[in-house]
């Protein structure tokens, strides 16, 4: 049986500077609804990403700036180039074995590692 992740909690503690980071970024807004007072689900979706990240009121108890969260991309240094376009801060690409990593954090301080791997396992 496949079991696909679809959503990661972030905690946030400004649900709209916190939006607008994401979406300077690139990932799309999906949905802004609030379900009642003390609970707004904001998803937004990495671009190519099936999983999402939701932030929002009354989401998770999590504090900010505690989730971690990796994803994979293409081209390090094309993620690192678009990160800076954007007005996000970022060290150098970090060449390990395993994979080139670019390392950023959200207003809160949530952070991403970004890993683009030469070959990935098939698996």
């Amino acid at each position: 049986m496949d079991m696909k992740i679809e959503l990661i909690p972030v905690p946030v503690t400004d649900v709209d500077r916190a939006k607008a980071f994401y979406e300077r970024v690139g990932f799309n807004a999906d949905h802004d609804h609030r379900v009642q007072e003390g609970l707004r689900f904001v998803q937004l979706t990495p671009p190519g990403s099936a999983c999402s990240i939701v932030i929002g009121e009354g989401i998770t108890e999590k504090p900010p700036g505690t989730q971690e969260i990796q994803c994979v991309v293409a081209d390090a240094e094309r993620a690192r180039a678009q990160l800076i376009e954007a007005g996000v801060e970022t060290g150098e690409v970090d060449k390990q074995p395993w994979g080139d990593f670019v390392y950023f954090r959200d207003p809160d301080g949530n952070s991403w590692a970004l890993q683009a791997m030469e070959m990935r396992p098939n698996g």
